[in-house]
This record gives structure tokens, C-alpha cells and sequence, in this order.
């Protein structure tokens, strides 16, 4: 795989005010990236950079291997986005949004059909956005950034505030996506969704980007506490450490058929965050 995205020593100041410092990063072709880090870290800030709809005051970033300072109508045809900024029309149908969308895109009208099937708004294509739930909202928002078919598909907080049910129906759209060769670049304070989606995520805490790498490669290089903790039948909870010395304990409550579950204890995102931050991502 190459490199799609490359971020190098970025700097971006508001006002006297730093927001980001030395932001150094590179996201893989056909890969789900995430961002990872509170609200006011800093994430929207990339995006807009690496977007061109804001320049930097320091750094490199470079989309397709052009500074994103010299975006061009061809490279944003490749580019989809799903931000906060929705761009909706509310008294408009679902349909008639994405129609618009449609010419503005240059893509056949036909693709419409399938982009709204794909999202499972095919039978309210119809209906005035306006009284669209925040999930279906939501993916009409989705719909109408993959509607160009985009090498690189942003997404800005794609779930947040949605119910469990529709934000794994996004999820499970997004590795279909992935599969076909889409580039996600994700940002989200949801750590859950983070470890559920992504191939690699950067950690990033006012304005500086603390950690990065896989999920798991994270989870293990944080792990100060080495032990198993086994749940017994009769609701007990024993924390063995993680050496030989205890092999022979656990078969024997194996062959004594006492063990419901049994997990390393390898911290979680939230918890690595919090060990290098002081700080909770929500």
C-alpha cells in the first residue's frame, strides 16, 4: 500500500492561539484511519487543512501527492466528505438533495438509486428531508458524500448522538467501503468505534498528536499490568498473574469445568488516552 495522505510538521495558529503543533502523520491507501481525541483537540482543524478549505501556518500536507494548498477541481472530485456542516436542504426531498448533488458531481442520475439503496433509503426518496430522523439524516448525509464514488472519503463524527442499532449499520457500511478500495479518514472521541473500525488511529490531545499506531499494538505498549482475570462460575473473579507459575491453575479450573470467561488485561483506548492525557475523550 502507499501513501494517500501525508501530514508533515504542520502548525496551525488562530489569533495567537496554537491549535495544532508539529502534526506529523500519514494515512495508507485503502485503509480506515481514525483521529482520535475530546472535542476541541483539534480533529475538524485536520480535515479542514487537509481538505483545502483552511491553510496552515506551518508544514506540509499533501492529498494524492499535491500539496493541499494546490487542490483542483479534478482532485476534488475524488474527495468525499461527510462533515458537520451537513449542506442539506431541509424542504427538499431526499431524492431532489442528492439530484442536485448529482450535477454539481457530474455523475449519471442513475447512480442516485443505487447510493440511497446502499444506504437503505431507497423507500424514502420521496420524503421531505425535514422529517428525516437524525439516522436517517445521517445517512443521507453519507449518500451524498459517496455519491461521486470518492477515493477518499472524510468523515467528521459520522454517529455521533445515533442509536447503537443505526451507528453499527454505518459501521458495516463503511467496511464494504473500505473493501472496495474507498479510503476512510475517520475522527471520533468514541474509542469504542475507534477499536471497532479502524486499521491504524492517532491519539490527539490539544492540538498534538501523543500516540499512534493499530489499536492493539496501542493497547499492548500501555499494558503495565500483566495479569488474567477469570470469571468463575459462581461469580467469583480471580486475577492470576500472567507468567508460567500460573498455567497449572488455570487448567485445573478448566478441567474442573469452573471458568465462564477468561481476558488478559490489556488496557483500552480510553484508558491509554487517559494514562498519557489526564484527560477523558468525551
Amino acid at each position: 500500500m502507499d501513501k494517500i495522505i501525508t501530514m508533515n510538521h504542520v502548525k496551525k495558529i488562530f489569533d495567537k492561539v496554537t491549535a495544532l503543533e508539529d502534526i506529523n502523520c500519514s494515512v495508507m491507501r485503502g485503509e480506515i484511519f481514525g483521529l482520535l481525541g475530546p472535542s476541541g483537540a483539534g480533529k475538524t482543524t485536520i480535515i479542514n487543512i487537509l481538505t483545502g478549505q483552511m491553510s496552515m501556518t506551518e508544514g506540509q500536507a499533501r492529498i494524492f501527492d499535491v500539496s493541499t494548498k494546490h487542490l483542483m477541481d479534478r482532485h476534488y472530485a475524488k474527495i468525499g466528505m461527510m462533515l458537520e456542516d451537513s449542506g442539506i436542504y431541509k424542504r427538499l426531498s431526499v431524492h431532489d438533495n442528492l439530484l442536485i448533488f448529482a450535477e454539481i458531481y457530474g455523475v449519471p442520475k442513475s447512480r442516485i438509486s443505487d447510493v440511497l439503496k446502499k444506504v437503505g433509503l431507497i423507500d424514502s426518496a420521496k420524503k421531505q428531508v425535514e422529517k428525516l430522523s437524525k439516522g436517517m439524516m445521517q445517512r443521507l448525509i453519507l449518500a451524498r458524500s459517496i455519491l461521486n464514488q470518492p477515493e477518499i472519503l472524510f468523515l467528521d463524527e459520522p454517529t455521533s448522538g445515533l442509536d447503537p442499532a443505526t451507528a453499527s449499520g454505518i459501521h458495516e457500511f463503511l467496511f464494504s467501503l473500505r473493501d472496495q478500495g474507498t479510503t476512510i479518514f475517520l475522527t471520533t472521541h468514541n474509542m469504542e468505534e475507534a477499536d471497532r473500525l479502524c486499521d491504524h488511529i492517532a491519539l490527539l490531545n490539544t492540538g498534538r498528536i501523543v500516540e499512534y499506531g493499530t489499536p492493539k499494538e496501542l493497547c499492548h505498549r500501555h499494558q503495565t499490568n500483566k495479569s488474567i482475570r477469570i470469571l468463575l462460575n459462581d461469580a467469583e473473579v480471580m486475577l492470576l498473574p500472567n507468567e508460567k507459575a500460573s498455567a497449572a491453575k488455570i487448567a485445573a479450573l478448566f478441567e474442573n469445568n469452573s471458568v465462564m470467561s477468561i481476558h488478559s488485561s490489556e488496557p483500552n483506548l480510553e484508558a491509554v488516552f487517559m494514562k498519557l492525557t489526564g484527560r477523558k475523550l468525551s
